[in-house]
């Protein structure tokens, strides 16, 4: 499990940009997965071989919450979620009666704190860092967000804060499961069903959970392990009516699961976040299927459930692959029906496949339809090998990384899959040029 950083400051200091920056690329509000939008509030990043989780809080909106109220609400979400918080000011500015607000948060909280004072573009800027020691949360670094200044002392100070990864030793047979999706949609029942007791409290109050759990279980002599993706501990009143809260608690479980169970509300339907929240499991790279929950409560003729898997296809684009199963966790009905799909689907996530046999298949799918011009040339592909499992990953060797079009990558995972039976699971293909 990575340690988390979290970006916390007053609105307009260069929270986004520098989340940017540090993660070393730009991510838009927009992604190309077709029939999927969302916004980036989390991010792995990487310094000196150290790998953690960087969140920007300044993404979480609080709707029209005042301008103080907004900023505690973020500030508490950072002391909530990370091991250590990167504190943004103004040097422009100069310390502000906000800062000061958040320093005397972060002071109580006991968290490690690094002072990052941005837009310091230029050597008089950085005479005037000195008054930011008044904050009394340590040295204040200079940076620029925009330029890149100083983000490499910031980043070593960060580094030297952080506490070690966490290993989590559970068994390489072991499925890890997290259960996903809006608050309300029923997983602390679901969750109740699969590990056969009370332990999670149910409410029909949306956001009622508050501690993660991991429950170990048997089923048929195949052991499991769910994650809940809790809302919240009750820590200063971090506010859950924050869309995009929900979605960075479910985040952190995403990232510990090998399968993620997207949970569907069948009473309420198919709304914009359960795409989301499906969206972050997809970047991770993790199996999916998709869980229409309360299905007890759908009034239903012959042709209901396929009008739901056509509707569900429709607005999963990015998740043709993910099996649907349909079930009520209250009355436990169709519940057997989830197991068996959620052990092939572990099965595909762990597939090792026999290099020969790939490169067959690989040369059969150039043969049946081979590429076309793009960027000005054509791709050429000479050798693939697998190099991992949990998920597929290939590394393909071609003539040049650049004349490979998406739609032509796509052709080749699907060609994959249906050669190897990828049942649920992403396929990760990394084109390398042969030298």
């Amino acid at each position: 499990m990575l340690p988390s950083v979290a970006i916390v400051g007053r609105p307009n200091v260069g929270k986004s940009m520098l989340f940017n920056r540090i993660i070393g690329e730009r991510l838009s509000i927009t992604d190309e997965t077709p029939g999927l939008t969302r916004d980036r509030l989390y991010s792995k990043a990487e310094w000196l071989n150290r790998r953690f989780n960087l969140i920007d809080t300044g993404g979480i909106d609080f709707h029209d919450a005042p301008f103080m109220h907004e900023i505690k609400s973020q500030t508490e979400i950072a002391i909530e979620e990370a091991d250590v918080i990167i504190f943004v000011v103004d040097i422009q500015v100069g310390v502000t009666e906000a800062d000061a607000f958040i320093a005397r948060m972060l002071y109580k909280a006991d968290k490690p704190v690094v002072l990052a004072v941005n837009k310091a573009d230029d050597v008089q800027a950085t005479d005037m860092i000195y008054e930011f020691y008044s904050l009394g949360v340590g040295d204040p670094i200079p940076v620029s967000s925009i330029h890149g200044v100083g983000m490499g002392d910031l980043l070593d100070k960060v580094i030297e804060t952080l506490p070690e990864e966490i290993d989590e030793a559970y068994e390489e047979d072991r499925i890890k499961l997290s259960l996903i999706g809006r608050p309300n949609v029923g997983k602390s029942s679901l969750m109740n069903t699969l590990i056969g007791q009370e332990r999670v409290i149910v409410s029909e109050i949306a956001g009622t959970t508050r501690d993660s759990i991991d429950s170990l279980f048997t089923h048929d002599g195949q052991k499991y392990v769910v994650i809940d993706t809790a809302g919240l501990r009750k820590r200063g009143k971090v506010y859950e009516n924050a869309e995009k809260y929900s979605v960075l608690r479910a985040l952190s479980a995403i990232d510990r699961s090998d399968i993620c169970l997207v949970i569907i509300d069948a009473e309420t339907g198919i709304i914009e976040q359960d795409k989301k929240i499906a969206g972050y499991a997809d970047d991770a790279y993790k199996a999916v299927i998709i869980v229409v929950n309360k299905w007890d409560l759908v009034e239903k003729d012959n042709h209901t459930m396929n009008k739901w898997e056509e509707s569900i296809r429709a607005h999963f684009k990015f998740l043709t692959h993910s099996p649907i199963i349909f079930l009520s966790a209250k009355t436990k009905s169709r519940i057997h029906t989830l197991y068996p799909v959620v052990n092939e689907v572990f099965e595909a996530y762990s597939k090792k496949v026999q290099t020969s046999v790939l490169n067959d298949v690989i040369a059969d799918a150039f043969a049946m339809s081979p590429p076309k011009t793009h960027r000005g040339g054509i791709i050429k592909a000479y050798y693939a090998t697998q190099v991992s499992t949990k998920p597929p990953s290939f590394i393909l060797f071609v003539n040049d990384t650049e004349w490979m079009h998406f739609s032509y990558e796509r052709y080749l995972k699907n060609q994959l899959r249906q050669a190897f039976g990828f049942k649920g699971t992403p396929i990760k293909l990394i084109l390398r040029k042969r030298d």
